[in-house]
């Protein structure tokens, strides 16, 4: 297929974009000159490009009915099998419906890729299915993972098994929601400004947001690429611990990547905390108009528990994490807009795998759909546009400035603390908005949810959800965060709390 030369009509309107003063002669000029460069993308058309490798067979599955589906979890069931030992074997993971899976269909919870299917497997896709594991499915996500609720994808809300009237959080809704259920042993979700952790935190499960670049995003739709971390969500620490195993490591194709240091994530659990020193950080407490006295109350007491593990918990001050949520404002909506929206998810300017399917199937579809997106996506691309046109990326460069100050702080925290912990939210899990909801109770409930969690996808900190209690029949979550590159040392706490309830409920 030759690439059309560009009409006279098509390089004044680009001209103008650019504030250029062209006259019809000059573009006239211009556009005999082109010719022999537009050769150069005829003869791209002729050449072979890489793909990331299908190793094992597979049938695209189905969708499935409503009676087998009763929280709206599952957007896809499939049956993907790789090797038959490893260390995943006998286990079944279902991937948050972002993620490439060759031949199975993928919507990343839009209406506007509806229809889409990847010819390609994820790198972590090979990886698990090199593991042993059964890849059984594609899980609900928010529209274009933008929500922290579980409202706005646009198969309809997932419901949250311990109160189907709730959210189970977002955006990696379906993943935990069927964690949660016990319809699968593992998920794969991916985290933004919180999206592994937040439904973690609702639907009472572990969900571990790893060091970020220790998990490869090759093959999995992106929002920002300072932002993106992919990871394992379980009912247990060992078995997000055995995943991190799996999909850790560099796999020479993401930009993100930079060498981390893979561990025995499993050999930390070690059963308890001696040794440890716990920061609770005050200021991921008490938020105004957000905080609930109840969920405050469990987070703390829960971390004081480490203590009969043998950690020393004390309390420690980090002010600046207040402002973490307006530094990921400012590099998310900007960045998002940009990469995601503009860029049809893959940019320029890296290198790398770059899913050449997926990018031209959704710049297609945003060009005729985009009143489809939801109302999180339309609102944020059109501040994020705003930001770019009025003040030229000022605010973008000034928040990823910031990002480094920010990261500090933690970093500074952490010299004195092993992990340092507050909740991964600070309300209970909210009710679901009814289909006539306005628009403004929409986003709300989308966005309200991120406060403590976005800060770690600036800095990159390895941060996890940990089940630590319920309040009114809901689960309450609290988040537990380490040094940069130390997943096993947050691994380790996190399995000294689990061990230590196991045995008091033993005991009980």
């Amino acid at each position: 297929m030759a690439v059309k030369k560009p009409t006279i009509e098509q390089l004044k309107k680009i001209a103008e974009g650019f504030n250029l003063n062209l006259t019809d002669e000059d573009l006239s000029s211009y556009q005999e000159m082109m010719k022999a460069t537009l050769q150069s993308y005829d003869r791209l058309n002729q050449l072979v490009e890489p793909s990331l490798p299908v190793k094992y067979p597979r049938t695209s599955g189905y969708r499935p009915s409503s009676e087998e589906n009763p929280y709206n979890a599952w957007y896809w069931k499939a049956s993907v099998k790789g090797k038959s030992t490893g260390k995943l074997a006998g286990k079944t993971i279902v991937l948050k419906d972002n993620i490439s899976l060759a031949g199975v269909p993928m919507m990343n919870g839009s209406a506007i890729l509806e229809g889409f299917v990847p010819d390609e497997d994820a790198t972590i896709v090979t990886r698990i299915l090199d593991a042993g594991g059964e890849i059984v499915g594609k899980a609900v996500c928010e529209d274009l993972c933008l929500s922290g609720g579980s409202h706005t994808s646009a198969t309809g809300p997932v419901l949250n098994p311990h109160d189907p009237s709730r959210s189970t959080g977002g955006s990696s809704s379906g993943c935990a929601a069927l964690v949660a259920a016990g319809e699968v042993d593992m998920a794969i979700g991916c985290d933004q400004g919180g999206s592994i952790r937040m439904p973690s935190s609702w639907s009472g499960v572990y969900g571990l947001k790893p060091t970020y670049g220790l998990v490869p995003y090759t093959g999995i739709f992106p929002i920002e690429q300072t932002l993106d971390h992919t990871g394992p969500i379980a009912r247990t620490v060992e078995d997000v611990a055995l995943l991190l195993e799996v999909l850790a490591g560099d796999d020479g194709l993401d930009p993100r990547q930079s060498g981390l240091e893979v561990k025995p994530y499993t050999e930390s659990l070690v059963g308890n905390a001696k040794g440890i020193k716990v920061g609770i950080v005050t200021e991921g407490f008490g938020w105004d108009g957000l905080s609930e006295e109840d969920v405050d109350h469990i987070v703390r007491q829960s971390a004081y528990s480490l203590e009969d593990s043998g950690a020393v918990v004390e309390e420690v001050s980090i002010p600046m994490h207040r402002d973490g949520i307006h530094i990921w404002n400012g590099i998310g909506i900007e960045g998002l807009t940009s990469l995601m929206v503009k860029e049809n998810g893959m940019g320029t300017n890296w290198k790398g795998h770059y899913s050449t399917k997926l990018l031209d199937a959704y710049g297609k579809a945003r060009k005729t759909r985009a009143d489809e997106y939801s109302e999180t996506v339309k609102i944020t691309m059109l501040l994020g546009q705003y930001m770019q046109d009025q003040y030229n990326g000022k605010y973008y460069s000034i928040a990823q400035n910031l990002a480094r100050k920010l990261k500090q702080a933690y970093d500074n925290a952490l010299k004195e603390y092993d992990v340092l912990i507050m909740p991964t939210i600070p309300m209970k899990a909210t009710k679901i908005p009814s289909s006539d909801a306005s628009r403004e109770e929409i986003i709300t409930r989308a966005l309200e949810t991120i406060y403590n969690t976005a800060p770690f996808n600036i800095t990159g900190h390895p941060a996890m959800n940990i089940p630590c209690g319920k309040s009114e029949g809901l689960p309450v979550g609290m988040m537990m965060v380490g040094r940069y590159g130390e997943d096993d040392t947050v691994l380790r706490v996190a399995h000294a709390f689990q061990s230590t309830h196991e045995r008091v409920a033993t005991n009980a």
